[in-house]
C-alpha cells in the first residue's frame, strides 16, 4: 500500500514524494513555519515553495526546528518572474538558498515561462535561466530542475538550446481541470507533473457532486480530491494552515475512488474556475 513517502522516480532516477505540501498563499513568520512543522510532523517529507511566496526563511526554520535529517527531505522552490536571464537566475538562487538555510535544493523549478517582464524575449530569457539551472545541476547545488506552468511550446523552445530536459512541470490540476493535452505531451516525454491548488483553491467545497462522493466515502472532500490526483497519475501538492486538515490531508493511502467517479471528478469542467493563460499573464 502507497504511504505518505511513496515515491515517483522522475527522469533522472530521483526519487520523489508521490505527496508535496504546498505554501502558497502561507504568510511569512510563525504562520508558515508552524504550517510546515505540522507538515513534517504529520508525515510528508516534499515541501514545496517559491520565491514568490516570500515565506522561504520561515520554510527554512521549519526544516532546522523539525529534526528530520535533511536527506529526507524533499525540498522544492521556484525562480521568480523578475529573475529571468543567465546571471540574475544565478543570484536569485543564492539568494533562495541562503533564506532556506540549505546548502543543495532538491527542485528548482522557473515559476512561469512567459512574464510581462520578458514577454519580447522570454525564449532566450527562459535559455539564459535553464543555462543556470543546468551549471547548478552539475555542480550538485540542485537535484532535479524542473518548469512551473510551462506548455508544450514553451517546452518545445527551451530544448532548441537546453541540455537537460525538464524532469517536472507543475500545472494547475484539479477536478474539472485535467489540462490533458499538457498531461499528455509532458509523460510523452518523461515529465511529472505536479498538481498545484489541487482542491481548486477553495472552490471545490462548494461543488455539490464532490460532496456527494465525500458521503459516499465518508471521507472528506479535500481527501476526495488529493485521492483523486494521485490515481489521475498527478503528484497533488495540498496546502493548510489548519494542523487538523494538514493531518487529514495526509491520510488518502487506506481507499480507492471508483473508476467512474474519478472519471466524473475529471468532468466537473469550470467547476474550480479557468487557469491562467501563461501567455497572458501580467506579473
Amino acid at each position: 500500500m502507497q504511504t505518505l513517502t511513496s515515491t515517483y522516480t522522475l527522469s533522472n532516477g530521483v526519487s520523489i514524494p508521490c505527496i508535496g505540501f504546498g505554501t502558497w498563499q502561507s504568510p511569512d513568520g510563525e504562520i508558515a513555519k508552524n504550517a510546515v512543522l505540522s507538515a513534517i510532523s504529520a508525515g510528508y517529507r516534499h515541501i514545496d515553495t517559491a520565491a514568490a511566496y516570500g515565506n522561504e526563511g520561515s520554510v527554512g526554520e521549519a526544516i532546522r526546528e523539525s529534526g528530520i535529517d535533511r536527506k529526507d527531505l524533499f525540498i522544492t522552490t521556484k525562480l521568480w518572474n523578475t529573475d529571468h536571464g543567465y546571471d540574475t537566475t544565478l543570484r536569485a538562487f543564492e539568494h533562495s538558498m541562503k533564506l532556506l538555510g540549505l546548502d543543495y535544493l532538491d527542485l528548482y523549478l522557473i515559476h512561469w515561462p512567459n512574464p510581462i517582464k520578458f514577454r519580447d524575449c522570454w525564449q532566450k530569457a527562459n535559455a539564459g535561466s535553464w543555462k543556470a539551472f543546468e551549471e547548478l545541476y552539475r555542480a550538485g547545488r540542485i537535484r532535479a530542475l524542473g518548469v512551473s506552468n510551462f506548455l508544450p511550446h514553451h517546452i518545445d523552445t527551451l530544448m532548441e538550446t537546453a541540455e537537460i530536459a525538464p524532469m517536472v512541470n507543475q500545472i494547475r490540476l484539479c477536478p474539472g481541470e485535467t489540462q490533458d493535452a499538457v498531461v499528455s505531451y509532458c509523460r510523452e516525454h518523461h515529465i511529472l507533473v505536479e498538481a498545484y491548488s489541487p482542491m481548486g483553491t477553495g472552490k471545490i467545497f462548494k461543488v455539490p457532486q464532490m460532496t456527494a462522493l465525500a458521503e459516499k466515502y465518508q471521507r472528506s472532500v479535500a481527501q476526495i480530491c488529493i485521492r483523486w490526483s494521485l490515481q489521475m497519475g498527478f503528484l497533488p501538492l495540498p496546502k493548510s494552515v489548519t494542523p487538523a486538515r494538514i493531518a487529514e490531508n495526509a491520510q488518502v493511502f487506506d481507499f480507492e475512488l471508483d473508476e467512474a467517479d474519478v472519471a466524473m471528478i475529471a468532468s466537473l469542467k469550470g467547476c474550480c474556475g479557468e487557469s491562467r493563460d501563461p501567455d497572458q499573464i501580467l506579473f
